[in-house]
């Protein structure tokens, strides 16, 4: 019997244990979706194959001055009906009559810029798009890290939400049954138990609420990742804030220098101006160096008498732009005007990132003031709680009084939990307006999480 005993409380021990691991594997964590969301995330994948596109321009570029050959073949059949007009004119090489030959021809020919100055130009502004593009994709990584952060949290404080509505929910109807039964007894008025039914009933409102709310985070994260996520790691209950050691000074600076926006306008306006310098040189002289082989054969001809042809010729050619309808010179003036609004997206880009970094530093220095005042709430709120709940039983405060307690509590709970969120949301987007996030800052966040 008692072998048998060990071997059930064995076998209940390992599947117990069975049963934590595969809970804890089940988890996920922040670096969980995040490399799922490299793999899945459809934004990030369109600007992958968009970079990729782009580094093609760099060949298409060298293009421009290489050598180009063409090949040319051809066949004909001729038939020709001639009648002379004047017959006294006699030429004993052409004969009155219908004449049908044959022909066929093919050459070869190649041509190699030496110098185009409009080509050279654009050589030069292939480089700045292969630039533009890479920054592009490393824009689309830094707000995917972004974009998981905030949806991996999301989810998180929507779950809180609905723990927070069932334990709310549970203290109503434990204190609406004892208001139910103090009515019995007549030791309590209805008008408590109408309160207590009245906050039951706003609470399981909220609760479908929540639950809502948090399928639409849910599905948030699967539109990154590509499937439905497992319960997601929740954050430290001993999560300790830090103060920022840059001033907001010194992160404008950071981002003035490091922000991709600002560097994508950049090459946008550096584009501009080599269209400029490439229209204008639509007026400057080209010179190429050409060369070309053909042959060409007929059996017969009009005068009766066939030939073959065979030629190569080598050379150069100039040519020199004189006029061609004011087609340039508009141009010239377009591109000017569009360099122009180029020089005025850099200044836009400029001020929006100052102005959002200011937010991000803002909102941050908020979040990490808000953890720390939530803290100190849900102490004294749950003080008062007991103190209420105390003040009840000796019969100096009344149901509602600890409904209203046990409403504040669940409120502090749920603030301090969503500015600790916030706190380590606000930490990963003012790094991305600043340019300057990295893995590591979400490697930072995820030692914050229980594993």
């Amino acid at each position: 019997m008692i072998k048998h005993l060990l071997a059930i409380t064995l076998s209940g021990a390992l599947m117990a244990t069975t049963a934590t691991v595969r809970a804890q594997e089940a988890q996920q964590s922040l670096l969980d979706v995040y490399q799922l969301a490299l793999a899945h995330d459809p934004t990030l994948a369109s600007a992958s194959s968009s970079n990729q596109a782009a580094q093609e321009i760099i060949e298409q570029g060298k293009a421009l001055y290489r050598p180009t050959v063409n090949f040319t073949a051809g066949a004909t059949a001729t038939q020709a009906d001639i009648r002379y007009v004047n017959s006294s004119a006699f030429n004993p090489f052409r004969q009155e009559g219908t004449t049908n030959y044959e022909g066929y021809s093919y050459g070869i020919d190649a041509r190699q810029p030496i110098y185009r100055k409009q080509n050279l130009v654009q050589m030069d502004q292939t480089k700045v798009q292969v630039s533009q593009a890479d920054k592009q994709l490393h824009l689309a990584k830094q707000d995917l890290m972004l974009r998981v952060t905030q949806v991996y949290f999301d989810v998180l404080i929507a779950q809180d939400k609905i723990d927070l509505i069932v334990a709310q929910k549970a203290a109503i109807m434990s204190q609406l049954e004892q208001a139910k039964a103090n009515f019995e007894v007549g030791t309590a008025t209805i008008t408590d138990v109408n309160e207590a039914q009245a906050r039951y009933d706003l609470v399981v409102a909220q609760e479908i609420a929540a639950v809502n709310e948090h399928q639409i985070a849910e599905r948030a994260v699967q539109a990154i990742i590509g499937e439905p996520s497992k319960k997601l790691s929740t954050v430290k209950a001993d999560l300790k804030t830090n103060r920022l050691d840059q001033d907001i000074k010194q992160w404008l600076d950071v981002a003035s220098q490091n922000n991709l926006n600002i560097q994508i306008q950049q090459d946008a306006l550096r584009l501009a101006e080599q269209e400029v310098e490439r229209l204008n040189a639509q007026h400057y002289p080209t010179l190429d160096a050409i060369a070309s082989y053909t042959n060409s054969y007929t059996n017969g001809s009009t005068t009766g008498i066939g030939s073959e042809l065979k030629s190569g010729v080598i050379g150069l050619q100039l040519e020199v732009p004189l006029y061609r309808g004011g087609a340039i010179s508009s141009q010239v003036r377009q591109a000017a005007l569009n360099q122009q609004k180029s020089q005025n997206d850099v200044e836009i880009a400029r001020r929006n990132t100052e102005l959002e970094t200011q937010r991000a530093y803002l909102n941050l220095n908020t979040s990490i003031a808000q953890v720390k005042a939530y803290e100190q709430a849900l102490t004294s709120s749950q003080t008062q709680l007991d103190s209420t709940k105390l003040g009840y039983e000796v019969g100096v405060r009344t149901s509602v009084d600890v409904l209203n307690a046990q409403q504040q509590l669940f409120s502090a709970k749920r603030d301090l939990l969503q500015a600790r969120y916030s706190y380590l949301v606000n930490i990963i987007r003012l790094k991305s307006v600043a340019g300057v996030v990295a893995e590591t800052d979400l490697a930072d966040i995820n030692q914050q999480l229980l594993k």
